[in-house]
């Protein structure tokens, strides 16, 4: 009957499109820096979202940490490994520089040591890591700028020198430190490893990455209420 035929869209309309399935990415991230430059706290804030007062005992050997967050429509799976600063286990985090896809490289704004380190630092990521790893700066412990040693600027200006990313961020605060490691998710997502070309200079091999790095950060910014972006390499 016709009024019957008139109720078959609404009793037998279609269902709804299945949506697309949801691809899991897991790329290897790797915390470097001195010991007591806050590798650990920045984990933990990143990880579970809180800061614990009091001193961390110094990681011995290495960690493992897994994050899953959403970039657009894509689960990403960060394994992020927290290494101990201390030179006696270099020779075991250099056995894992070559597997990672990219390298959060810490100093503390409140010691000059941690800070004169870093291009000792970025010669041994040049030496163990792939050519095509990621690198980002960050000045830890932002928070405390009545200590501070060194000048923001002074980040920057060194960042410049080796084309890499740079932020400054603290674990107790949280600010900026869930930007940096999405920063790092979104990144792998849109450039799959190997897009960027080998090339034997560590300053041109990361030119390219920092700028999308930084174009990324620019679009991730608003959605994040304790990003402090100012100033952030271009």
């Amino acid at each position: 009957p016709a009024e019957t035929r008139a109720r078959l869209p609404t009793l037998y309309s279609p269902a709804p499109a299945a949506a697309p399935p949801i691809s899991l990415i897991r790329p290897i991230t790797i915390l470097v820096g001195d010991s007591g430059v806050g590798k650990t706290s920045l984990l933990v804030q990143f990880d579970q979202g809180k800061f614990i007062s009091g001193s961390f005992s110094a990681t011995v050997g290495i960690g493992l940490t897994n994050k899953v967050v959403t970039v657009d429509d894509t689960k990403v799976k960060l394994q992020i490994w927290d290494t101990a600063g201390q030179e006696r286990f270099r020779s075991v985090t250099h056995a894992y520089y070559r597997d990672a896809h990219a390298l959060l490289l810490l100093y503390d704004i409140t010691s000059k040591s941690s800070f004169d380190n870093i291009r000792a630092w970025l010669t041994e990521i040049h030496e163990y890591a792939q050519s095509d790893v990621v690198i980002m700066l960050l000045g830890n412990k932002a928070d405390m700028s009545s200590e501070r040693a060194i000048r923001r600027d002074e980040g920057e200006r060194l960042a410049r020198e080796y084309s890499v990313p740079f932020m400054e961020t603290s674990a107790k605060t949280g600010v900026n430190v869930e930007l940096a490691f999405t920063a790092i998710a979104k990144y792998v997502t849109v450039f799959p490893r190997h897009s960027l070309p080998a090339h034997n200079s560590l300053k041109i091999k990361n030119k390219a990455a920092a700028r999308k790095i930084t174009r990324l950060c620019a679009e991730l910014v608003q959605t994040f209420p304790r990003a402090a972006f100012s100033r952030f390499l271009l």
